[in-house]
């Protein structure tokens, strides 16, 4: 969704695509992202267990991941309470539908899943970055972790996975810095199907029935009318902009 300012015929219609957005052929180019908590250090992957630096190196490691745990415990939760309640209901729906087990947590593949419905579609690299650094054992690995060190053996490798507290904190941050023109676009290129560079008509008819909107053509008409500014019969990206952020 574009921002709390939407113009609500709009913000009705466009709201259910966020969420739904890694269903839905991506016409907007890969990206998203920017800004915000990024994760530690680069490609550390999901899992832990490997030792290729020595106990310094790992340490160290330990240390700087604890260092940003630390950071977003002070800035993330401040930033969801800093969102909308469209927003934070947006995030919470977003990590609902892809926790596919309802266990509270994502694992890589669902928190990929659940970034690029709320627009931010990252590099393999960066998600595996970020469940390095604030990600938490799965209890199943955790719990043969435990065993290994109890019996002194090598513990496996363990999947790590990301907590609803922790993906509100860093999807918030990540959404407060944003460019608010970035997510219009992305809202605008949901209802201009075909990539027309406008939306028509048929644009808010097939969204409406879509959405199971009981919004008759005369209220469909109107929506067109009040914004196209220039009179072609359509709403261009500018003029989707200025709805937005009126």
């Amino acid at each position: 969704m574009a921002s709390s300012s939407t113009h609500p015929a709009f913000a009705a219609a466009a709201r259910p695509y966020t969420t739904a957005l890694s269903k839905l052929p991506d016409r907007t180019g890969g990206g998203g992202g920017g800004g915000g908590i990024s994760g530690g250090g680069a490609g550390a992957g999901a899992h832990t267990g490997a030792n290729t630096g020595g106990p310094t190196r790992d340490r160290d490691n330990h240390r700087q991941h604890q260092l940003e745990r630390e950071r977003l415990e002070r800035e993330g939760h401040h930033a969801f309470a800093e969102l909308t309640e469209e927003q934070r209901e947006e995030i919470n729906e977003a990590f609902g539908l892809f926790d596919l087990d309802k266990d509270r947590r994502v694992d890589y593949h669902e928190l990929k899943v659940a970034m690029k419905a709320l627009g931010f579609d990252l590099p393999k690299a960066e998600v595996l970055s970020i469940l390095t650094t604030y990600g938490v054992p799965a209890a199943a690995a955790a719990a043969a972790a435990a065993a290994a060190a109890a019996t002194a053996t090598k513990p496996p490798a363990t999947r790590l996975q990301l907590t609803l507290d922790t993906f509100q904190a860093v999807m918030a941050t990540r959404i407060l810095a944003r460019d608010p023109r970035d997510e219009i676009l992305r809202a605008f290129a949901l209802f201009d199907d075909g990539d027309k560079g406008v939306i028509r008509l048929e644009d808010l008819r097939r969204v409406a029935r879509e959405l199971g909107e009981g919004l008759d053509e005369d209220e469909l008409v109107a929506m067109i009318d009040e914004f196209d500014l220039d009179g072609d019969g359509a709403i261009n990206r500018e003029e989707f902009i200025a709805i937005c952020l009126q």
